[in-house]
Formats: C-alpha cells, sequence, structure tokens
C-alpha cells in the first residue's frame, strides 16, 4: 500500500482532505442551522430544551470508548506509515474487540438506569410536558450504544489520512436526521419520542452501510477478524486510549454537561439560547476542525521520520489561521442580532452577552486545539491529562457561582475560565518541542 513518504505529498493529501471536509462541513453547518429552527417548531422551546439536555448526555456515551478511537488512528498511521499491515489489523480487529468488552455491561447499566430513575427529576422537566420522557431516553441509549461501537470506522478512515471521508459518514447521518425530522413535521407525526428516535437512529444507518463499504470494498487488508484479536495489542491500545479517554472526558465535563447543569441550576428553557449561542460560533469551530484534523496524523506520520521541518512550516500556517479565525468571530459576534433575527425569528431569544461570552469560549477552545492537534500526533499528552485538574473544579465553582449570582453569564465565564490556563500550557509545551528543549514536565 502506498504511503506519504515526501513533504509535497503528505501536504498535498491535507490540501485535498481540508478542501473535501470542508465542502462536507459546511453542508453539516446548513443542516445544522436548518434542525434548530426545525426542532424547535416540532417541539416548542421547552421540550427542545429537554430534547438538547439529553443530546448532550448521550455524548458522555460517545466518549466512553477510553480514548480507543484516537488511540486507534494514532497507531494505525504508524503501522501503515511502516508498511505493516499485519499489525494494523490487529490494531482495527483488537480495538473492535475492546469496544464491545466496553459497550455491552454499559448498556445493561444505563437501560437499568433509565427503567428504575426518575428521569423527570433529573432533567428537571415537568412530567405532564414530557409524559414520554423515559421511553424516549431508553430509546435513545440503546441506539446510540449500537453506533458506538461501529463508529470507530471513522477513525479507520482518519489514521488512513483520510478524514474527509470520516466527515462524509457524519454529514449523511445528519442529512437522514434532518429528512426524518421534517418527514415526521410534514406528516403530523413529529411527537417527542419521534423526533429523538430520529436523531439517534439516522447515524447507526450510516455506519451500518459504512462498515461492509470500508472492510469488503476499501479496506479488505483491515477488515476485523476474532482470530485476529491480540491481547498484547489490546492492552497496547487500552494503555494509549486511556489517555486521550481523559482528554475527552474533560472537554465533556467541561462543555456537553453545560446543557445538563444550565437546566438543573435555571430552567429547560435556558438551554436553548444557550445551543443556539454555541451552534452558531460553531460554524467556525467546525471550519477551524476541518482544517486542524488532516495535521494530527500528518504530524504522526512527519514525527515519525524525524520531519521537524514540515511540523514548523504547519506551524506557521495555523498561527495565521487562528487569526483569522478570532478576526471572523468578531464580526459575528457585531452581526449576532440580524444572524439570530433570519434563523430563529421570535422562536428564542439569546442575549449579547451570551453571545459575547460564548465567542469568547469558542476562541479560546481554538487557540487551545490548534495546539493540542500538534501535541496529539506527537502523543505528548502527559502534560495535557494534568491540566485537566480544572474540571475537577469547574462543577462546584459554576454551582457556587450560578448560586451566588443567578445569571447565566457568570456560568459561562467560570467555563471560559476554566479552559484559559490550557492554551497558555499547550503553546510552551509546543514551542519547547519543537525548539528541542523540552525537559522535566515538558518532555513527551
Amino acid at each position: 500500500m502506498k504511503w506519504l513518504k515526501t513533504n509535497s505529498e503528505r501536504t498535498a493529501m491535507i490540501r485535498k482532505n481540508v478542501a473535501v471536509s470542508f465542502v462536507l462541513k459546511m453542508v453539516a453547518a446548513v443542516i445544522t442551522l436548518i434542525m434548530v429552527p426545525l426542532t424547535l417548531t416540532c417541539l416548542g422551546e421547552y421540550k427542545n430544551g429537554v430534547w438538547l439536555t439529553i443530546s448532550s448526555m448521550l455524548v458522555w456515551i460517545d466518549q466512553m470508548d477510553i480514548g480507543l478511537g484516537n488511540g486507534l488512528r494514532n497507531r494505525l498511521a504508524i503501522c501503515v506509515a511502516h508498511d505493516d499491515m499485519l499489525e494494523a489489523r490487529r490494531t482495527v480487529s483488537s480495538t473492535m474487540a475492546m469496544l464491545v468488552c466496553i459497550i455491552v455491561p454499559l448498556t445493561i447499566v444505563l437501560v437499568a438506569l433509565v427503567l428504575t430513575t426518575d428521569v423527570h427529576a433529573f432533567f428537571n422537566a415537568d412530567p405532564l410536558l414530557v409524559p414520554d420522557l423515559r421511553t424516549a431516553l431508553l430509546a435513545a441509549v440503546i441506539l446510540v450504544c449500537m453506533t458506538f461501537v461501529l463508529k470507530f470506522i471513522g477513525n479507520v478512515y482518519m489514521g488512513m489520512q483520510l478524514p474527509a471521508v470520516s466527515n462524509l459518514i457524519i454529514v449523511t447521518g445528519q442529512a437522514i436526521a434532518l429528512a426524518a425530522t421534517w418527514l415526521l413535521l410534514e406528516n403530523g407525526a413529529a411527537t417527542f419520542i419521534n423526533v429523538v428516535i430520529a436523531n439517534t437512529a439516522a447515524p447507526l444507518a450510516v455506519y451500518l452501510l459504512a462498515y461492509p463499504l470500508t472492510f469488503g470494498i476499501k479496506y479488505p487488508k483491515l477488515r476485523p477478524a476474532l482470530s485476529m484479536v491480540n491481547l498484547r495489542v489490546a492492552l497496547s491500545m487500552g494503555n494509549i486510549g486511556l489517555r486521550f479517554f481523559w482528554l475527552q472526558m474533560a472537554s465533556v465535563i467541561q462543555f456537553m454537561t453545560a446543557s445538563i447543569l444550565i437546566s438543573k441550576f435555571f430552567t429547560p428553557e435556558m438551554v436553548t439560547p444557550y445551543t443556539i449561542a454555541y451552534r452558531y460560533f460553531s460554524l467556525v469551530l467546525v471550519a477551524f476542525t476541518v482544517i486542524c484534523m488532516p495535521f494530527w496524523n500528518a504530524t504522526t506520520d512527519a514525527y515519525a521520520r524525524g520531519d521537524m521541518a514540515w511540523i514548523r512550516s504547519a506551524n506557521r500556517r495555523m498561527t495565521a489561521i487562528t487569526m483569522l479565525f478570532g478576526a471572523a468571530m468578531v464580526v459575528m459576534v457585531i452581526v449576532s442580532p440580524f444572524v439570530y433575527h433570519v434563523w430563529i425569528a421570535e422562536k428564542s431569544h439569546v442575549p449579547f452577552a451570551m453571545t459575547v461570552m460564548m465567542a469568547v469560549y469558542v476562541f479560546l477552545l481554538i487557540a487551545s486545539t490548534r495546539y493540542s492537534y500538534f501535541l496529539n500526533g506527537i502523543g505528548a499528552l502527559r502534560l495535557q491529562l494534568y491540566m485537566t485538574v480544572s474540571v475537577v473544579v469547574f462543577i462546584p465553582l459554576a454551582w457556587y457561582v450560578s448560586q451566588l449570582t443567578h445569571n447565566i453569564i457568570s456560568f459561562m465565564i467560570v467555563m471560559c475560565a476554566c479552559i484559559a490556563p490550557s492554551v497558555v500550557v499547550n503553546k510552551i509545551q509546543f514551542s519547547k518541542i519543537l525548539s528541542g528543549n523540552a525537559n522535566g514536565i515538558w518532555k513527551i
């Protein structure tokens, strides 16, 4: 199998994937923009807030792969760079086996919790307004758990430096979910449970189709097989994966739980404007991720070959891109009232202060990510793990500030304060590694 051996080949592959991924992500962004007013129309602000809270909780399930997905993409990139396809297949097979071992008991536990817990109290939801909450939650959990195993297909493509294909799979699922939700509305069947099922079943359907296409046609040499599961590889993947897992969980705790906390600390209705503001600025975050994503495994390949010149060149480009995105976000804040009016009309109101704080938070994410993608690519995870200590104080600090001020803006200030130190530390570590002066805690 031909792999990228020169700077020009590696850079050309990145450019192709960025171009295709950018188009796909823009399609995804349009789908997201349409989905917001569509679900608001289907469910109303209260039920929509409950659904958004549930969807943020479902992200926890997605992250319970203990980082195996990211470990897979890094290890697969190294295996293929050394033309070791047998080890690559062992890696894929062992990863899938571990995912199955994780999700089976997790599904049993989650189903039991849904059946025995007062779900209305947990989500601070009125039983009269959302009577089918338990059934909808049960269906969503089962469908997402089924998707959990198959989503590693996307990591296979990322490991092969084809993130555009992974993006295609995701966008296709989003498009099907949008079409299904619209059909429910048109046919007068847009109940809470039907909307939840439409949005959680669509990704599963796409991955079920992608599996035979990937391992039967595109990469038959990587097809998972029980006979190829290797305990040594599995333990190695678990060791690498656990480090990625905690980094993922830190992100989830710090942001994805925000919807649940807002629902608990304030009201479910407040989740809707908060999510609208996030999805508005996520357009920038998505576009930035499209550019950053190919650099992850390209960096793995370059570092494995000792090609530091390419990494330095890529870093200079990323600095310019980050500043450009920052300027774009300033413009987005200025025009946000007009955009919200056109986008959601009178269905919900997003305070301007909330928009400003969300812009600050997303830019901090971008500033941190532009370094962490390079650091992840070369396996520099230890210091990033140390910095996740901020999530330990996030929830109690957010609770204290919310109780003290009763203001969601204060809550968002806490979010920004908890992520800001990572921006500084990531930049320092990357600079030290690049200059060859990384000693002590700054080493890989």
